[in-house]
């Protein structure tokens, strides 16, 4: 199978903000149904199976994605516990500025994850790196590590997906050139994960269509 071309967005200059929003709108649409529903799969058995043994899920990102990452903690944790008996346990490595500034000052920021992990980690628990590019030296690092002592990968990513989306073991690739779409669909993703572990594990299946998500 050839590489699929994407082209840049945008591709030409809008004097309309409305025409801006509705062609950016087709372009999250595009990079939402470029996602592979297997890996999708596989990310949502991975992180309820790693919460049904009692595993640790790390997630880590920089810049926009170190936001989702946090966001995922919220919601994977409060939002499936809520109303569930499924009780994660999700932390970001992005979260803490004194030890990723310290890790950063001292040893070097492509190790601010990866170091973490080292110390916080074991095998069988779960990391999700998040970047757009991939490529992000301490998002390589991290899942370098996690391959290497039995941590189990999943990576977001977008553009050509960088070293991440070939390391990890579960990729979870959005084809799409444009920082904004790829961080509006990887905010999705991970609000969907968590509604979809949710809504599975409802300690009363029939508040589905009575309570909010």
């Amino acid at each position: 199978m050839g590489v699929r071309f994407v082209p840049l967005f945008p591709s030409q200059p809008y004097a309309d903000v409305g025409d801006y929003a509705l062609a950016y709108a087709k372009a999250i649409q595009a990079a939402f149904a470029s996602l592979d529903p297997a890996q999708l799969r596989k990310a949502a058995d991975c992180l309820e199976q790693a919460t049904a043994r009692k595993a640790t899920i790390f997630v880590c990102g920089n810049g926009g994605s170190a936001a989702i990452s946090n966001h995922f903690v919220c919601d994977h944790v409060k939002g499936i516990r809520w109303g569930s008996d499924f009780h994660p346990k999700v932390a970001s490595l992005s979260t803490n500025m004194e030890i990723v500034t310290a890790i950063a000052n001292d040893i070097g920021y492509a190790y601010v994850f990866d170091f973490q992990l080292a110390s916080l980690a074991a095998k069988g628990d779960v990391l999700v790196a998040i970047s757009s590019s991939g490529g992000s030296p301490n998002i390589v690092n991290a899942l370098r590590w996690a391959r290497e002592n039995g941590v189990t990968s999943i990576c977001m990513s977008g553009f050509d997906g960088g070293e991440g989306r070939k390391l990890a073991d579960i990729a979870l690739h959005v084809e799409a050139h444009n920082y904004g779409v790829v961080e509006d669909v990887h905010q999705s993703i991970m609000h969907l994960l968590a509604q979809f572990i949710r809504q599975k594990h409802l300690t009363d299946s029939a508040e589905i269509g009575r309570i909010k998500f």
